[in-house]
């Protein structure tokens, strides 16, 4: 049952994101008005008003922000809700995508597909390879960190760093082998960003991450039952195994399908769901949500300050999350 602190919650952090959102419009090298921001964009979604703007004005805030805000608020919310369920299986407080090499495994596929492939299948090329290097990593992290049957929190996150290194190791490799003009747009899924943005390219990541969010949630119960522990789920009468491999089919493919058109951005999903945690606690029905709205919200303001920092030029989005994201992971480690 929602209790009226919580709804008050969720109200509260999905009032800040909008608002956040809309004034997120506005940074960048060419500033535009908050007002005129708000007037676009209730302009070109719901006809409201008359254009008494710059034809300039409209294209930078409805082509290029609009989309590149609203992928960054899917991205934030995908990887917090990657993070927060990979350290619920795991049972490990520094588990996250990029350190349990599920991003790496999608960048190499995307690399793959970019340097040598080609479009097969036209659009969906990109995160098929993404979401395939995703799960075959993931796969090859429980081969090797499992003992007997079982999964130790700590064998799984050094097997993880590991199995990221080889990764990346190969996507350099690539990267050095193949046409020097191609590697360097290949650059961006190394380095993370929102600058391939289009209304036309928000269909999959907006399906798959709403999608993710309804199943994850469909889980909540199993995934409390494994953050207790092994002996508790087998009490409960839930096959541990299968269950983590439900999640982790799920978070490669959120992870192959956000990385495809957002590159390697690290250590959204350590930190937010900590956070999370720290507000609504461990039940799982509660944190996901919380999750996906402090993840967007997260992402949408790094997004300004990556436009604004070096403007006109874009800092890469996956510097600064990772700058800020050691920091935290250094603070996780003195503590624990």
């Amino acid at each position: 049952m929602i209790t009226r602190r919580y709804a008050f919650l969720l109200a509260t952090l999905a009032a800040v994101l909008l608002v956040s959102c809309v004034i997120s419009l506005g940074f960048g090298p060419a500033r535009v008005p908050v007002e005129v921001v708000w007037r676009i964009v209730l302009f070109k979604a719901f006809g409201v008003g008359e254009a008494s703007w710059s034809s300039g004005q409209e294209h930078i805030v409805w082509l290029i922000r609009v989309p590149r805000m609203l992928l960054g608020a899917l991205v934030g919310a995908g990887l917090a809700l990657i993070g927060a369920v990979l350290q619920a299986v795991t049972r490990n407080p520094l588990a996250d995508p990029h350190l349990l090499g599920v991003t790496s495994g999608a960048t190499l596929g995307a690399v793959i597909v970019v340097l040598h492939v080609g479009e097969i299948v036209g659009l969906l090329t990109l995160p098929i390879a993404a979401f395939v290097g995703a799960l075959l990593s993931m796969l090859v992290v429980l081969a090797v960190a499992s003992r007997n049957g079982r999964l130790e929190s700590d064998r799984l996150l050094l097997c993880g760093v590991a199995v990221s290194f080889v990764m990346m190791a190969a996507a350099n490799l690539l990267l050095f082998m193949g046409d020097h003009r191609a590697a360097s747009a290949v650059m961006f899924w190394m380095l993370g960003g929102l600058g391939l943005a289009r209304w036309e390219l928000l269909a999959i990541p907006t399906a798959t991450v709403l999608l993710g969010l309804l199943v994850l949630v469909g889980m909540a119960r199993p995934l409390n039952a494994l953050m207790a522990g092994e002996q508790t789920a087998v009490t409960l009468g839930l096959n541990a195994r299968n269950v983590r491999l439900k999640v982790f089919l799920v978070a490669s493919l959120m992870t192959g399908v956000l990385v495809s058109i957002s590159g390697s951005i690290g250590f959204v999903g350590l930190m937010v769901p900590h956070i999370a945690r720290r507000l609504v606690g461990a039940e799982h029905r509660r944190l996901l949500p919380v999750c996906a709205l402090l993840g967007s919200l997260f992402l949408v303001w790094v997004d300004v300050a990556a436009r604004t920092l070096i403007a006109p030029e874009d800092l890469p989005i996956g510097v600064a999350t990772a700058a800020i994201g050691g920091l935290f992971f250094i603070g996780l480690m003195r503590k624990r």
